[in-house]
């Protein structure tokens, strides 16, 4: 403790940024937490109940159910019922445009985390150096003393734990964000799919009708 108070007191100005860095990733951390955990949905429950309504035909009752299930799901899921409704033909193109302004809500905040994660090693390494240099410069002026010089050593080490602590949370936490907003991902192109299965099932109506007719 008395070393971390020493470190604290001499080498705040190198070891500001990292607390600043801890704040963010603590920040992030909440903020996308506290998100995904409004938005999770149960899609194995309501793909089915989605596939019923598109099977019967009723574009509203999809809708109904695409704003009772809120959340990101629920919000493509309305849009790609409206892209169903006026545009067929060109439901794939627009749907992934939908998909992907739904995937930036997703990612949003997370290359904070991607970007301390791979600079706070750096700051706490940076301030491990300027207590080097200074422990060096007092051992030039006040002669050999172990004592400093373990405690100057003892005090830069703390600098590049700290940046390595910081760094290594805010990796944790981006690759288990990130593996959320793949699923996310994922569950759009079930719904992608869904939708498609009904354009060519008509596709396939349309073609095989003329036909029918001729004979």
């Amino acid at each position: 403790m008395e070393l971390l108070l020493h470190s604290i007191k001499l080498d705040w100005p190198v070891l500001l940024p990292i607390l600043v860095c801890s704040i963010l990733v603590v920040a992030v951390v909440i903020n996308r937490f506290s998100f995904y955990k409004r938005n999770k949905r149960d899609v194995v429950l309501f793909i089915p109940k989605l596939q019923k309504e598109l099977a019967k035909d009723n574009l509203q009752g999809a809708q109904s159910l695409a704003i009772q299930c809120g959340g990101v799901i629920g919000e493509v899921t309305e849009e790609a019922v409206r892209i169903f409704s006026e545009q067929r033909n060109g439901f794939s193109r627009s749907f992934d445009i939908a998909a992907a302004l739904a995937t930036r809500k997703l990612e949003s905040h997370l290359t904070i985390l991607g970007t301390i994660g791979g600079v706070a090693p750096f700051l706490g390494l940076f301030g491990t150096v300027v207590r080097i240099l200074y422990t060096f410069q007092d051992l030039a002026v006040q002669g050999n003393q172990s004592a400093a010089v373990a405690m100057g050593i003892g005090s830069a080490l703390i600098a590049t734990a700290f940046g390595l602590g910081v760094a290594i949370v805010a990796v944790i936490f981006y690759n288990s964000f990130q593996s959320i907003v793949k699923r996310y991902e994922d569950d759009f192109q079930l719904i992608k799919l869904l939708f498609l299965s009904f354009v060519d099932s008509e596709d396939e109506t349309t073609v095989t009708s003329p036909t029918s007719n001729a004979i």
